[in-house]
């Protein structure tokens, strides 16, 4: 790990409300404003619920990505390339 300098890390946008319609699919939004020499090497998307959070995708830089059951085959980054745009696409 490496560590980031206080007051030098970027920042992480996200929407702090998405509006999903049953059965299409829709966008979920995550975005990192690096700073000068930080390079984003993995996004880790969870699920908060009652009982706690569970893991829905890992996105990693060199081991690219991983859905966890149930979400296997409807998850997708919806941008190739640096994972400062850790966006996901969640179908149907």
């Amino acid at each position: 790990a490496t560590a980031v300098p206080a007051g030098r890390a970027g920042v992480v946008e996200v929407e702090r409300s998405v509006t999903a319609v049953l059965g299409q699919d829709v966008v979920l939004p995550c975005r990192y404003r690096a700073q000068e020499q930080e390079q984003v090497e993995q996004v880790t998307w969870l699920k908060r619920g009652p009982g706690g959070s569970t893991q829905v995708a890992v996105l990693h830089r060199q081991h690219g990505e991983h859905v966890l059951e149930p979400y296997a085959g409807r998850v997708l980054r919806r941008a190739d390339g640096a994972l400062e745009d850790g966006a996901i696409v969640l179908r149907n």
